[in-house]
Order: C-alpha cells, then structure tokens, then sequence
C-alpha cells in the first residue's frame, strides 16, 4: 500500500501525526506542510526526542493507514502462544478497529478459570455489547463485577446505567449515571448525563451540571482546553438551548 506514497509525503505525514498526537503549536504544521523537507527534519531534531518515540510513533501511522495491522499482528502473536494475555490483545485490536463482534468473542474466550471475572476484560466486552445495542448482555455482565472495587464510579458502571436507561429502568439509571459526575473530569459522560435528565424531566439538575462544566472550562489549562474544545463547544450549545 505504502508504494502510492513518496518518501517526503510519508515524511510528511510521519510529522504532521505526531505534531497532532502531541498538541504542537499551529506553527509547525506549517513549517512541516510549506517547507516539506526542510521543515519536517526541524520538526524530527527539535520535537522528536528519542528512538522509541520514533518507533511508537511510526507504528501508529502504519497502523491509521492500515487499520488491520494491529489485528493480524496480534492474531500472529495469538498463533504463536494462545495466552490470556494474547486473547485480550486480539479483543482489544478488534475493539480499536470498531468489530465489535469479533472484540466480543475474543473476550468471551479470555473468561475462563482465573480469569472468569477478571474487570477489565468484562469492562471492555460490556463496551463492545454497549455498541452492538446488545444492552440486556451489558448488563448481564455488569452483574458479574458490581461488587468489585473498581466498579464505583468507573466508566463500566456509566455503561451499565446507559443500557438501564434504554430498557426503561430510569431510577436504576440513574442511580448508576449520576456518580460519573465529577468534577474537572468525564466531560462528554456529564453531557450525556445532563440529556439524560432533560429527557426524563430534571432541567434543573442538567443546568446544574452544564453550568459547572462552563465554570471549569473557564479555568483550564491551554493544553486541556484544546482536548476538550468539542465537548465544551457542545455543552454551551446545549445549554443555550434550554
């Protein structure tokens, strides 16, 4: 696939991603896009610090620009050593390619002997559940780690109160959707939390919490209001509307 890029594109690109993943001042976009060459190797020497920088970094492009990379390169280290680690691996890849289905039964298969509850695979298998609409299996699953410590106020409890909301058990909702309102963080969870209570007849409790994520976005930092620009621009929409 590579063969359709030139060498300074691929450059280019190599660049410009990591200037993107790592927030660099507008500046050095142009730089990398006006003066390819030139501009992309000022960029490497002053901006790229170290070899496994670089590598992690190139990894990742091939990865955008091949997205079943990362697949077969864990199917290959499945095939190698059929580990629990390894399964989870494969889950996980599926998952970041959105194949929901295939995450799902790689997860599945990871559940047995000790690892039969383990949080975090049964965490990631109600996100997949969660986006195939399959809501009655997330919380099925939910059951099996509501009483694990790191269930409280985790973002697998924020799921499990989403698919309660869509089978019409809104006090349970609730009840599970309201602890991820926390402050200076879970600002996309908080919106959909504020809508939750709008659809259900709390306009108040909403413009309460729309209200404190505005007052927090006022004292960010530089670099946290680049991340959340979007959902911050959302929320004041959001609220002006109500």
């Amino acid at each position: 696939m590579f063969r359709f890029f030139t060498p300074i594109l691929i450059f280019q690109i190599f660049c410009l991603y990591h200037a993107y993943k790592n927030r660099k001042d507008y500046f050095w976009y142009l730089m990398i896009l006006m003066l390819p060459v030139i501009g992309a190797l000022l960029y490497i020497f002053t901006q790229v610090f170290n070899k496994k920088d670089l590598e992690k970094i190139s990894e990742e492009i091939v990865t955008a620009i091949v997205p079943s990379k990362k697949v077969k390169d864990a199917e290959k280290q499945l095939a190698f050593a059929d580990t629990f680690q390894n399964r989870v691996a494969l889950a996980d890849a599926h998952f970041e390619n959105a194949d929901y289905e295939n995450a799902s039964i790689h997860y599945e298969a990871a559940l047995k002997g000790n690892f039969q509850k383990d949080f975090y695979v049964i965490k990631q298998m109600m996100g997949a559940m969660n986006q195939s609409q399959n809501y009655t299996e997330v919380i099925r699953l939910a059951e099996k780690i509501k009483d694990n410590y790191e269930f409280e106020k985790s973002n697998a409890q924020f799921i499990y109160g989403l698919a309660l909301d869509k089978l019409g058990r809104i006090e349970e909702a609730e009840k599970n959707l309201k602890p991820i309102d926390q402050r200076y963080s879970n600002y996309q969870e908080r919106l959909v939390l504020a809508e939750f209570y709008v659809r259900n007849g709390k306009r108040e409790e909403a413009k309460e919490i729309l209200d404190e994520i505005i007052t927090e976005s006022e004292h960010m930092t530089k670099l946290n209001k680049k991340t959340h620009r979007q959902v911050i621009a959302n929320v004041r929409k959001y609220r002006a509307e109500l």
